[in-house]
């Protein structure tokens, strides 16, 4: 099927990350996460520290229930009379569960709308892999499904996070320096995606936004053997650079996510903090755009491409990718064998 030809669908599929939602799923929940990396069960269990300071529950399937309760009445008032069904990598609902039940109830082509708006294989190519694996897993009767296109320029997501971002920026000062973070990911994987210059871009727009010229981009989250390399710098190291070359106030910018999931609350909110506080910087962080209702009507503008061809938007000048990737788009990440004097740091 053309990419410019508007296509027929019977369902929306939210697709997303998945997160535990008791303690006694975490240390189950990464090992999905973490399955066919050989990581030992004491080091997820460290991991799993993280969630149990928030009583053992990630917010993220709280938060696509959320995005769902705000989607719905918007499809319906844009006359789109459609199901929305909900399927995760790695946690109930698990997609193969939820493709299953899609062909149970009939749906033969359906939408996916996938809750990471850059190119990367872990934030676009794998998703659609979980797709394909689901659709084998259930057989002949599992729907068509086509993935949405990559959104971080959209400007119902960015103009949002200008507004989040100036929110975060009253009363801090004409000095606080700009910061917008997101997931860290091998080198082996971002040399071979869109991933750094869709954030850049993002970053960009969103800076000019507020009236910034100047803005950092870091990430976080690194995870995986310390020999392999990952985009620097980390938040954290960042923000210690920053304090010592006299800056004293910082916002957060969180960029690569769409909610205020595990990886904001801890990484950021938690750990950033901490780190701030030590080294004698202010620290505000700017929201993500969770389910503001321009964010929710660009999730319907995306879905209104596909079905009916209106025209794209974008506020960036990298071009528009694609509907449909090419087969060979963002490879997975080489994994290098673990040397034997770092294999117990894992």
């Amino acid at each position: 099927m053309s990419s410019s030809q508007p296509a027929s669908y019977d369902a929306i599929l939210i697709v997303s990350f998945g997160g535990p939602e008791a303690p006694e799923d975490v240390v189950p929940f990464l090992e999905n996460v973490t399955r066919g990396r050989g990581i030992p069960r004491e080091r997820l269990e460290q991991v799993g520290a993280h969630y149990h300071l928030f009583g053992g529950r990630s917010p993220i399937n709280d938060q696509c229930r959320a995005l769902i309760a705000a989607l719905e009445p918007a499809l319906m008032e844009a006359s789109i009379d459609l199901p929305v069904y909900w399927g995760n990598r790695n946690w109930t609902p698990m997609l193969t569960d939820t493709v299953q039940q899609m062909a149970d109830d009939g749906i033969e082509h359906a939408l996916a709308f996938v809750t990471s708006a850059t190119s990367s294989y872990s934030g676009c190519r794998q998703y659609r892999e979980d797709i394909e694996r689901a659709q084998a897993d259930v057989g002949p009767a599992a729907p068509t499904i086509d993935k949405i296109r990559q959104y971080y320029d959209h400007p119902m997501f960015i103009e949002p996070m200008v507004d989040n971002t100036a929110k975060a920026l009253r009363g801090t000062g004409d000095d606080a320096r700009l910061v917008f973070t997101a997931h860290s990911i091998p080198l082996s994987m971002a040399s071979t995606s869109d991933y750094e210059s869709q954030l850049r871009e993002a970053a960009r727009l969103i800076a000019s936004g507020v009236g910034h010229e100047t803005f950092d981009l870091v990430w976080q989250s690194r995870s995986g053997p310390p020999h392999v390399p990952w985009l620097e710098p980390d938040v954290n190291d960042h923000i210690e650079s920053l304090a010592a070359a006299g800056t004293t106030s910082i916002v957060l910018v969180p960029i690569g996510f769409i909610s205020d999931h595990m990886e904001v609350i801890f990484d950021l909110d938690t750990e950033a903090v901490a780190t701030a506080a030590r080294v004698g910087c202010d620290l505000s962080r700017a929201s993500t755009v969770g389910t503001d209702p321009r964010f929710v009507a660009g999730i319907v503008e995306l879905i209104e491409e596909r079905r009916s061809g209106v025209p794209k938007r974008s506020m960036g000048s990298l071009a528009i990718r694609p509907d449909f990737c090419a087969p060979g788009c963002c490879p997975a990440p080489t994994r290098p064998s673990i040397p034997k004097d770092t294999a117990a740091s894992r």
